[in-house]
């Protein structure tokens, strides 16, 4: 078997799916690419059980085939390879790969394509439509705060609601939660699902910078989503996501407006002097001035700054973790956020104050108890 195709066409490819592929997977030939050419078409498929990817090229071919390629040693040769067509022959017999350039041939150890998991597909699905940048900003609103605790799984990914209305992005790990919510999507039977982060990382690095259409389509154990040449199918998270609604306090009858940049500087500044286990700044409200202040007894250090911001409601102390504070309005664009409080022991809102119409945010934040120094 034979094919010829473009080295930079073909690498650009490979790179869009290499993601995929894990180093000592479970089972060895997952470190392969699996290569499937079909009326001079060539499928590239790689998997890691839990993800797979695909996508196609057009090559010249006399004959169909299929091989599984290593891809380390692949990739690694195209970017190395100037731009120029390149002849793969496949020996079906031993399943060597010789790869021919202008001045060279490189032979490498293929596999028998048939030991290559098969990539399940999505039977009885509910098909939604979306544009890479309402995708891509929905994953990147996210994704920054789901869990790393795989006792808890169902709060490893992100849970998406969708709705006759609308649809809503739900990300947790128990200390934060975001709620991004799109009314310009809606899926006219109301359904959710999980969406593994690795799957997620991988499709905001995939996802193409002109704004494209996405078709997702998805059942209870997997979701299939398809963009230009490229599919991807995932494994969901079959687990009860937590009852998020509840959890978002109702009565906030303190409100702070404030430049997000001024109090995002503030405290980047603030938490260099915070203890280093708990990152604990605390934030006092009086009248219309916000002190910010962190100390860290062990190294005697501490730190205070104030601001001034439009406050409404009685004066209040309330300590948080920096570190996510810092992160949540690191993914905020707005020139401004509210916040909202309603007692030291109930979580915080982070609001952005000016929003594309089609879309609501809402970040809350579990405050930190603070400890009283004389």
């Amino acid at each position: 078997m034979k094919f010829i195709v473009s080295s930079s066409s073909l690498l650009k490819h490979l790179s869009a799916i290499n993601g995929v592929v894990t180093t000592n997977p479970v089972v060895p030939i997952l470190e392969n690419f699996l290569f499937e050419i079909l009326d001079s078409k060539l499928t590239v498929t790689a998997s890691d059980l839990q993800t797979s990817m695909m996508t196609e090229i057009e090559v010249e071919a006399k004959e169909d085939g299929n091989i599984a390629v290593p891809a380390k040693i692949l990739i690694e040769t195209l970017k190395n390879l100037p731009e120029q067509p390149v002849t793969f022959s496949i020996d079906k017999e031993t399943y060597s790969v010789e790869i021919s350039s202008d001045n060279g041939r490189y032979k490498l150890a293929g596999e028998n394509a048939t030991d290559f998991p098969r990539i399940p597909s999505v039977t009885n699905a509910s098909t939604v439509e979306m544009s890479t940048d309402v995708l891509s900003s929905a994953i990147a609103n996210t994704i920054f705060a789901t869990s790393n605790d795989e006792l808890r799984p169902a709060m490893t990914g992100v849970f998406i609601n969708l709705s006759s209305t609308n649809t809503t992005f739900v990300a947790t790990d128990g200390h934060r939660l975001i709620r991004y919510r799109r009314v310009d999507i809606a899926s006219p039977e109301a359904t959710s699902i999980i969406v593994p982060r690795k799957a997620l990382n991988l499709l905001k690095s995939t996802l193409p910078t002109e704004n494209v259409p996405v078709s997702v389509e998805f059942n209870t154990s997997n979701a299939y989503f398809k963009f230009n040449n490229i599919k991807m199918i995932c494994r969901l998270i079959d687990e009860r996501f937590p009852d998020y609604e509840n959890v978002i306090p109702a009565d906030n009858n303190n409100d702070m407006v404030i430049n997000r940049q001024e109090f995002l500087g503030s405290l980047k500044r603030i938490a260099i002097y915070a203890n280093k286990t708990t990152h604990q700044v605390r934030l006092k409200l009086t009248g219309s001035e916000l002190q910010i202040s962190a100390e860290d007894l062990d190294f005697s250090n501490e730190a205070n700054e104030r601001l001034s911001c439009e406050h409404e409601g009685e004066d209040i102390e309330i300590g948080f973790n920096a570190k996510f504070l810092v992160e949540m309005l690191n993914n905020i664009s707005a020139k401004e956020v509210t916040l909202k409080f309603s007692a030291p022991n109930r979580a915080g809102l982070i609001l952005p104050s000016d929003l594309n119409e089609n879309e609501d945010i809402l970040m809350l934040v579990m405050p930190v108890m603070l400890s009283n120094y004389v």
